[in-house]
């Protein structure tokens, strides 16, 4: 008999890995670093192993002259260069169509797993290839079920998800994560492409939606749309949780527009899958070590910085030992380890969350700023929509500028948004206002999940 996707799975093997509900509780209290450290390492010593058979990583570590033994265990990960999308994409220029970084010709032919295909959005550039086996997929659902479970998410809930599906892999991961590991009820209801806003809320208010997942920025818009088609958030729409991608000052807004819903954060890109999250004392963002081995890396230098400094994220996913191993991939988001102790008890390393891009950032004067957080600075001006674009020009003498173009209700009210800009970043900003809905050629906030925040016009 042929073998299926669930004869690859092995769910007991994977909890026995990686615990989920109270397992998982007991496991983040009970588990000393010791401890934990050895289990890291026998799942990365494992994933070494697939890793090694693998042309991307031949060809990666072989350029810098690493060898087999030259790595003894999770002690030397630091002993292997980092890679990030620039290299994936370059893989699938050498092999198209679909890179050589997936180690199935690791496999004998009757025992290769079957696998499945999306990609990335393509917010930073073109559509990337993902890849996932049976057993890495389900690990990536596990864990994200784990965090909507630390934040409230569970029996009896209604999960209503404005991730985008066709080939993005977002959209169709959350409604897995959900089915599959949860005894929540699932409505895939997409972006507002796939589903017009107005027909989301109303869906809502019809299936008694009691969670949102998705991107602040939507959920924020269909919260106006409600109110426009005389529904009351928290009132004919019952949610009471929002779990998504929010910054601390995006968290108040969206609560506030909803009727006091409890807004959780979580973290994690397409390769990975959920890397740490909020749980319900929202004391910043666990991260899932017991799958996921983090590193804060100097964006300049590229070495592992003290606890406290930011830098980028770079992660190695010790489950990834089927298909696409990964070891040490730089996502370019920057953030920082939080230092002191977990208010739950929890052994386990906490993030401030997503702070942006170092390849986004702009560094004007000696500030380096992130456009994705020149929104949430600005939420507690009235009159502001939320709705933004960052513009960066170059004059003739080689100084560069930012213009934030804001849109608002109040007609011109940039001397005010610039005060709170300087206020809290130490910096003078240009801001620019426009009407409602004029950023949306630029942003594409209707029909992108990220909306684009940055226009760099400098080269």
């Amino acid at each position: 008999m042929q073998a299926t996707y669930f004869d690859f799975v092995k769910p007991d093997d994977i909890r026995a890995d990686h615990p989920v509900g109270q397992d998982f509780v007991d496991f983040a209290r009970n588990t000393g670093r010791d401890e934990l450290f050895a289990h890291q390492d026998r799942l990365f010593k494992r994933m070494l192993t697939r890793a090694w058979k693998t042309p991307f990583y031949q060809k990666l570590w072989g350029d810098k002259g690493m060898e087999p033994l030259d790595i003894r265990g999770l002690e030397d990960i630091c002993k292997l260069p980092t890679f990030d999308k620039s290299d994936i994409m370059a893989s699938l220029e050498r092999n198209p169509p679909f890179g050589d970084f997936s180690a199935l010709d690791s496999y004998p032919p009757e025992r290769r797993p079957p696998v499945k295909f999306h990609t990335t959005s393509g917010t930073t550039g073109k559509p990337q290839v993902l890849i996932f086996g049976p057993k890495t997929r389900e690990v990536q659902n596990l864990l994200l079920a784990r965090l909507y479970g630390l934040q409230g998410i569970g029996r009896g809930d209604v999960v209503h998800s404005v991730y985008g599906h066709g080939p993005i892999n977002g959209g169709h991961y959350v409604r897995e994560a959900v089915t599959h590991w949860t005894q929540a009820i699932f409505v895939s209801a997409g972006t507002g492409v796939e589903t017009r806003s107005v027909k989301q809320v109303q869906m809502m208010a019809d299936y008694r939606a009691t969670v949102i997942v998705g991107f602040a920025d939507y959920i924020k818009k269909l919260a106006k749309v409600a109110r426009e088609a005389g529904l009351e958030p928290g009132r004919d729409i019952p949610v009471k949780i929002i779990s998504g991608h929010m910054g601390r000052e995006d968290r108040d807004s969206v609560s506030k527009m909803w009727g006091g819903a409890a807004c959780f954060d979580w973290y994690g890109v397409g390769d990975t899958g959920a890397i740490a999250g909020e749980a319900a004392d929202q004391d910043g963002m666990y991260v899932m070590e017991d799958a996921q081995y983090l590193e804060i890396c100097d964006v300049d230098s590229g070495q592992p910085v003290q606890d406290g400094q930011v830098g980028d994220m770079v992660c190695t996913c010790l489950f990834k030992d089927d298909v696409y191993p990964i070891i040490r991939f730089n996502t370019h988001d920057v953030s920082t380890i939080r230092t002191g102790t977990s208010s739950l008890g929890f052994n386990l390393k906490r993030i401030e969350g997503f702070m942006g891009r170092s390849d986004n950032m702009v560094k004007l004067r000696g500030i380096n700023l992130f456009p994705q957080a020149m929104g949430p600075i600005l939420e507690k001006v009235e009159g502001f929509t939320g709705e933004f674009f960052c513009q960066v020009d170059r004059d003739e003498n080689g100084r560069d500028d930012m213009t934030l173009v804001a849109e608002t209700h109040n007609g011109d009210i940039s001397g005010e948004l610039e005060h709170v800009l300087q206020s809290a970043l130490g910096i003078r900003l240009n801001v620019h206002c426009v009407q409602p809905g004029e950023t949306a050629t630029v942003t594409q906030v209707d029909v992108r999940q990220k909306p684009i925040r940055l226009v760099d016009r400098r080269f």
